[in-house]
């Protein structure tokens, strides 16, 4: 056996001989510390060579940091269980007769869940850059595990708008079909479209650019044909008299247009417009969470990797597409000239974030003096800090930040203590790593219930680095169906965004967030499009996201996030902001209320049994390649063969919702243990072309993902909080462990 490295480790001398198989078994003792040799190797080798610490330091470091805070982390998930418990009793002396509102609040302050909500205030999160605090525009979720989807989402700052029409069903098949070569009725639809969003966003006088022959810059004004344009005009490239780019601004996003009359393209078109390029995915967040599939040190180095090459901006990724090799790195900035004949750079890729994950799991990859696996939001706090803290150094060949901030959204914290919590950590952080105060930014998902319902004294604990506030549907929703799974049964999931307490969550996360200053400092985010494939209907629907006063919202690719910036240019949302302020805020007993079924007897059992159907797709259809390949989001096809966009939150309402159902008798354990049998075979049929795909069918007793797919139904009374990461990590940690045998 060849050996993986030879260390030098504290002055001892290591030589590693283990493989990747083996690599949990062999571990090396640093600073007191079990650390698996690949994350060992990872951090001597590639990340501190880039910090300028040693060896000793770092990990003699990272040990006080884990000794301070895992005892308080095992704390925090005991109040947890605490509260959940008493919830829980307080639906069964309750059961016989209906939820007294009243009752049930005071309840929920007897036992401290509902905190008294304090004074008013601003917070004074400082150095957050413009994308964040001043720029409104659509933000990427991506898992940062895949490298090549990775460069893909930071890449998509700048996107064209004649491929995003001409490739998705925005641009209607009927009469203009989207053929293998280039149709010229289709394009003339997609450059009809395109010039029609120009007119809305940078209207010319009097005229309008389909009627356009020629753009030409002259005095520092654009003229089209004989009229001068009242234009958003900022900057251009080229002969003034025949620009080759004309950059327009408007409400802080740009749009590029590109004339190439040589082009076949811009040969057909009067002006020679060859495209139309929108600024679009502003932000985006590499995911180390609910979008990867990470249970060991082996998958964690590969996580740190990426954002590693990041950050030092050198990341690459090679891949063949019809037949080529291609290698894709990172886009540089973009240069114009502006009307006074400056030099000016834009960004040429998306401000980065690092969702780390939350603070339920542990993870092999460290073991504490103790013996102990460390809490894996820990271990992620430090490593994605100190990568990121290159950036702040301006030692990377490209900049993320150009406020010397590293962001971090934490997902999944219950309360104002958790929040605290991690501040306090970030500020550890911050001092191992001699980081300035409050660089570690942090973006607070509001998708838990106790989070929801006292979001007002979280922002308060995170006042001087929270940059980000957002709402999650699925999760969120998971965790109301969990935290009153007591209370009765509830409406089927469809029915869920109809419930009072759902428009109230949404409304109310603006209303506070307004309230607490972050117009101008912070975003106010709103969730996922899980539809990839329907962007016609997303770009009908998902207007609603800035019109509720949101500057930013997820899509799942980068075709997407330039059809939705076209609703940056068409809402202002810094003053629809300023109209929503003024408005009576949404009140916290709708979101208290629970979305309960009014009587369950009266659902037909064929609306019962879609309803199994379509959850069990979900669930098996991701769950088998998370667990049988490590794949952490996938687009699944329902049981009406749409795909959607999976990932553990939307496996989290699937398995809760069933287990809710299955307790209040709605279904009987048979019936849901067919209907898997049944959806898996369908599950296995849609994926055959899959050439490293187990089917589930029909050993179904020896399929690890059929088991953890059932198990996260039988069993999600008993999940904390109905997370799906302790049955996902267990079942996929067996899968690779049976591979390796």
């Amino acid at each position: 056996m060849k050996p993986l490295a030879i260390r030098c480790y504290f002055g001892v001398i290591v030589i590693l001989f283990v493989s990747t198989l083996d690599s949990m078994s062999q571990r090396i003792r640093l600073a007191n510390l079990e650390v698996d040799p690949l994350l060992a190797e990872f951090v001597a080798a590639e990340l501190l060579p880039q910090l300028g610490i040693s060896e000793l330091d770092f990990w003699t470091g990272f040990k006080k940091v884990i000794d301070q805070f895992a005892p308080r982390n095992t704390r925090l998930l005991l109040i947890r269980e605490q509260m959940q418990e008493k919830i829980d009793e307080w639906h069964r002396q309750n059961s016989a007769k209906p939820i007294d509102p009243i009752a049930y609040k005071q309840f929920l302050i007897d036992i401290g869940y509902l905190l008294d909500e304090g004074s008013d205030f601003c917070i004074d999160t400082e150095n957050v850059d413009p994308e964040i605090a001043t720029i409104a525009g659509p933000q990427l979720v991506v898992p940062v595990k895949n490298a090549r989807f990775a460069l893909n989402a930071a890449n998509a700052r700048w996107g064209s708008l004649f491929d995003a029409l001409y490739g998705s069903d925005v641009i209607a098949e009927e009469g203009a079909p989207h053929t293998r070569g280039y149709n010229p009725v289709r394009g003339e639809k997609v450059v009809a479209a395109a010039k029609d969003f120009l007119d809305q966003a940078c209207p010319l006088l009097a005229t309008s650019h389909a009627a356009v022959i020629a753009y030409r810059i002259v005095s520092g004004q654009l003229l089209v044909e004989t009229e001068q344009g009242a234009t958003q005009l900022k900057a251009y490239l080229g002969d003034p008299n025949a620009p080759s780019s004309l950059l327009f601004s408007n409400h802080g996003l740009h749009i590029e247009v590109i004339v190439d009359r040589e082009s076949d393209i811009g040969s057909r078109d009067p002006a020679g417009i060859k495209d139309i390029v929108l600024e679009a995915a502003v932000t985006t967040i590499q995911d180390c969470e609910d979008s990867v599939a990470a249970v060991d040190a082996e998958d964690k180095v590969e996580v740190y990797r990426n954002w590693l090459g990041l950050m030092r901006g050198d990341l690459t990724a090679s891949f063949e597409k019809q037949g080529s090799e291609l290698t894709r790195s990172m886009n540089p900035d973009r240069q114009f000239k502006d009307l006074n004949d400056e030099t000016i750079t834009l960004p040429g890729r998306s401000l980065l974030l690092v969702r780390n994950v939350g603070h339920l799991m542990r993870n092999s990859a460290i073991l504490d003096s103790n013996g102990e696996e460390v809490y894996e939001g820990i271990l992620d706090a430090v490593i994605t800090s100190a990568i990121g803290a290159i950036d702040t150094r301006k030692q990377g060949a490209l900049q993320n930040s150009r406020t010397g901030s590293v962001y971090i959204v934490k997902p999944k914290m219950h309360g104002p203590e958790e929040v605290r919590f991690t501040c306090e950590l970030f500020a550890a952080v911050e001092e191992f790593l001699g980081l300035r105060a409050n660089t570690l930014k942090v973006g607070i998902m509001d998708e838990e219930r106790r989070t929801t319902v006292n979001l007002k004294e979280c922002i308060r604990e995170a006042k001087s680095r929270v940059a980000f506030i957002n709402t999650g549907f699925l999760d969120r929703t998971g965790d109301e169906i969990h935290t009153s799974m007591l209370s009765g049964a509830m409406v089927p999931k469809a029915g869920m965004k109809s419930t009072a307490w759902i428009g109230a969550y949404e409304d109310r996360n603006v209303d506070i967030g307004l309230a607490c200053g972050l117009q101008g400092r912070a975003q106010i985010g709103k969730g996922m499009w899980a539809m990839p494939d329907l962007m016609a209907k997303m770009l009908e629907e998902k207007i609603a996201h800035p019109l509720s006063g949101a500057n930013t919202a997820w899509v799942p690719s980068p075709t997407a996030a330039v059809l939705h910036a076209m609703h940056y240019h068409l809402v202002n949302v810094f003053e629809r902001q300023r109209e929503i302020a003024s408005r009576i805020p949404a009140k916290l007993d709708d979101i208290l209320s629970l979305p309960l079924l009014a009587d369950a007897s009266q659902l037909d059992p064929e609306s019962v049994q879609l309803e199994l159907d379509n959850n069990c797709q979900s669930i098996l259809g991701y769950v088998v390649r998370w667990v049988d390949q490590g794949v952490g989001c996938s687009k699944v096809p329902d049981i009406h063969n749409i795909e959607l966009m999976e990932d553990r939150a939307t496996l989290r309402i699937s398995s809760q919702h069933i287990a809710n159902w299955l307790l209040h008798g709605v279904c009987s354990q048979e019936q849901v243990r067919k209907t898997l049998e049944r959806m898996a075979i369908i599950v296995d049929r849609q994926n055959s072309e899959d050439p490293i795909y187990t089917p589930m069918a029909p050993a179904f007793d020896s399929s690890i993902a059929f088991q953890a797919a059932s198990a996260l139904i039988f069993e999600g009374l008993t999940q904390p909080s109905g997370y799906t990461e302790p049955l996902l990590h267990a079942r996929r940690q067996q899968r690779k462990a049976e591979c390796s045998s």
